[in-house]
């Protein structure tokens, strides 16, 4: 019987025995048939979570201690890293080539967190002078307690890295809720952290549906925190549930992302950096540069390049190693990029490319939906204020950098964005004046974890990565110390008068 839950140090079946079949979004072939978890696994998750914090051992752990743990732990990721690599590309059927890079990023980032966790070492506690002697005040960072990491299935493994390492980095215990389309990377991820040394109940994993479980892990008491990637409808539910018991929420909730260029820009470049933020793993991405807006000026000259370069792309799946970019996630997600394609064009948007499921015979068995572009579109169209998570490109004008502003900002997200130009002045202000979390100038995409990620607006808040990445995992308790203690005075005690002039 598949046993895919991990829980208390041990693999198991779900309790009613329930699974559910992987199948890649490529070939429609079987993937995987893992554990589809319920309640009653939920709550059997968070108690093991529970008990493995409140026993003490882990977060007793010195920072170095940690430190060591997210290193072997790098190092482990590193050893499996074309395993890791084929189970991702199996999964979301992404081009090999991709979630190879995904999975040295994914090192990357226990690395990163391992050296914070070095830091900290020193910096884990901080003094307050409070101009008495005989007074020792001390504020104190402590892990916050049991986490529920919930992750979505575009970037499966690295976007559930960025909660797990500084997870433990704090000293928290877990329970990872990967995307139950998505799972095999997470799995294995299980096998590695239990290698590594991380102690029995820790570390905890369910396989299954969140529309099932998510509502026990956002609302239990004994969850001190959630932190969630993925859709505004189901981060505002997370929201809703976890204010019951008032903990602590991250949120990555995506966007919609501007892409400004200027007149002034590379045009060959920035055309480049246009094809790629719109099209990479077919749009897929929170951060997509699938809203672009042009100065009036070049719009014929990079839109004729764009739609040119997109009839271009080889759409296939891993296997395919001439392919660019690979299929949606699901058969329902291809519809939903369906809906959306045709809304926009009801709307009056102008479709110069693209615009259905490919018809190809060598890809009828997997869903794949070639990359489209809308011309003529404005801010008042759903297509230009909504997400597709697919690969269709909108297009917009502005004729000055107070419209490019006020059009980057006219979107009720605020996750990142981009402005092309050679004038770095213009580009500083820019830069500043969009309300997005990220911004790149003359450039799409990078970010590392040394730099804090996450979003303005209905894109979320908290953040991942960076200093902050860890501090979301960290509560913050202030010690004061009184080492010469004497009678307050306020209140007599029938033995002494008050001495009112010592309060104020």
């Amino acid at each position: 019987m598949t046993s895919t839950l991990y829980l208390d140090g041990e693999w198991r079946k779900s309790i009613d025995a329930a699974t559910r079949q992987i199948r890649s979004p490529a070939y429609g072939t079987l993937v995987n048939t893992v554990s589809e978890a319920g309640v009653a696994d939920a709550l059997a998750a968070i108690a093991s979570a529970r008990a493995a914090f409140d026993n003490g051992e882990f977060r007793s752990w010195s920072w170095l201690e940690r430190s060591d743990l997210l290193f072997k732990i790098a190092d482990l990721i590193e050893r499996d890293h074309d395993i890791l690599a084929e189970l991702e590309s199996a999964d979301t059927g992404k081009r090999l080539i991709e979630a190879q890079c995904d999975m040295a990023d994914v090192a990357a980032t226990f690395r990163y967190f391992a050296e914070r966790a070095l830091a900290y070492q020193e910096k884990s506690e901080r003094t307050v002078d409070v101009g008495q002697d005989h007074i020792d005040s001390r504020v104190v960072y402590e892990a916050i307690g049991v986490c529920a990491l919930i992750g979505p299935w575009n970037y499966p493994l690295l976007q559930i890295s960025w909660k797990v390492a500084p997870a433990l980095a704090a000293g928290c215990s877990f329970i990872i809720k990967p995307s139950e389309l998505t799972p095999s990377t997470a799995i294995h991820l299980m096998k590695i952290l239990a290698e590594a040394g991380t102690p029995r109940g820790v570390a905890n994993l369910l396989t299954g549906a969140g529309s099932t479980i998510g509502d026990t892990l956002t609302s239990d008491p004994r969850v001190d925190m959630v932190s969630f990637t993925g859709g505004l409808s189901t981060g505002k539910r997370i929201t809703i549930k976890a204010a019951e018991t008032v903990k602590r929420v991250a949120l990555e909730l995506g966007g919609k992302n501007p892409h400004i260029i200027f007149a002034d820009a590379d045009i060959d470049a920035a055309t480049d950096f246009a094809v790629t933020a719109a099209f990479l793993h077919s749009g897929q991405v929170c951060s997509a540069g699938t809203r672009l807006l042009l100065e009036r000026s070049i719009h014929d000259r990079v839109i004729s390049e764009i739609v040119r370069r997109a009839k271009s792309i080889r759409l296939g799946g891993p296997s395919d190693l001439s392919a660019e970019t690979g299929p949606l996630i699901s058969e329902g997600h291809l519809q939903k990029v369906e809906e959306y394609l045709a809304r926009a064009l009801a709307e009056g948007a102008q479709l110069l490319t693209g615009g259905g499921r490919s018809t190809e015979p060598e890809l009828a068995q997997g869903w794949y939906f070639p990359p489209t572009v809308l011309d003529h579109c404005d801010t008042n169209m759903y297509c230009v204020q909504e997400e597709s998570f697919g690969p269709i490109l909108t297009v917009e004008v502005f004729d000055t950098e107070a419209e490019a502003i006020s059009l980057g900002n006219d979107t009720i997200y605020g996750l990142s964005g981009a402005v092309w130009s050679s004038d770095l002045a213009k580009t500083e202000r820019v830069s500043r004046a969009l309300r997005h979390g990220t911004i790149w100038i003359n450039d799409y995409g990078p970010y590392k974890p040394q730099a804090e990620w996450g979003g303005f607006k209905a894109s979320g808040n908290g953040r991942e990565l960076g200093e902050h990445g860890l501090q979301e995992y960290l509560e913050i308790k202030h010690i004061w110390a009184n080492n010469s203690p004497s009678k307050s005075g306020w209140f007599s005690d029938g033995t002494s008068e008050i001495r009112r002039d010592d309060f104020g």
